[in-house]
This record gives C-alpha cells, sequence and structure tokens, in this order.
C-alpha cells in the first residue's frame, strides 16, 4: 500500500495510484458505470461530429462526463453505507436513493443538453 503521510510529487503519483484503483473497483462492481462508460465511448465522437462549435462539442462530451463524475460519488455513497451494514435502515436507504436520484439528475441534464444543442 502506498504512503499515504507522502509529500510532493509523491503525493500526486500516489493519488493517480488511488484513482485508477477506484475506476478499476467502481467498473468491476457497478453496471451502471460500466452502462455509461458506454454511453460516453458512443457519445464522444458523435459529439465531436455533431457539434457545431468548440463549446458545443465540449458541452455534449461535458454533460456525458458529469453523469460519470456523479455516478462515481453515488457508487462511494453505496459502498460506504454497505460497509456500515446490509439490514435496512432509514438512513441507509434515504442516502442510496439520494445518490440515485443524483444520477437520475445528471443523466436528465445530459438529456437536455444533448436535445437543446442537437434539435
Amino acid at each position: 500500500m502506498a504512503n499515504q503521510n507522502a509529500k510532493g510529487f509523491k503525493r500526486l503519483v500516489n493519488a493517480c495510484f488511488f484513482s485508477i484503483a477506484g475506476f478499476k473497483a467502481t467498473w468491476e462492481h457497478e453496471e451502471a458505470f460500466r452502462q455509461e462508460v458506454m454511453l460516453f465511448l458512443v457519445s464522444t465522437p458523435l459529439a465531436i461530429w455533431l457539434g457545431e462549435t468548440a463549446i458545443e462539442k465540449l458541452l455534449l462530451i461535458g454533460s456525458v462526463i458529469l453523469v460519470l463524475l456523479v455516478e462515481l460519488l453515488n457508487s462511494a455513497v453505496e459502498a460506504v453505507v454497505d460497509r456500515v451494514g446490509f439490514e435496512h435502515h432509514e438512513l441507509s436507504g434515504r442516502a442510496k436513493d439520494i445518490g440515485s436520484a443524483a444520477v437520475m439528475l445528471s443523466l436528465i441534464w445530459a438529456a437536455i443538453t444533448w436535445a437543446l444543442i442537437l434539435l
């Protein structure tokens, strides 16, 4: 395990490895994340092709990246809730529901962004 008290460049290198581990864990354990990565892989070339300006391309791609970011955070919340315990608890359910709502909102935002730019 990398030294969590590292400084300077070593800290930056460690942070990159921790981030890669986070991507791998999310890819392995979260089907929704895999689906959203596939969406990103399909939509990015489309955005480059269909966007007329650099800003349009950035907004189209950025809206899908936002979905990935929110899904990563939602997966982190779910992992922490599951770590605490699998028994039903109102606050655990609420935390998971709120994370899911955030993902849904980001998907709606992406859809609206694509619709407004392309239609």
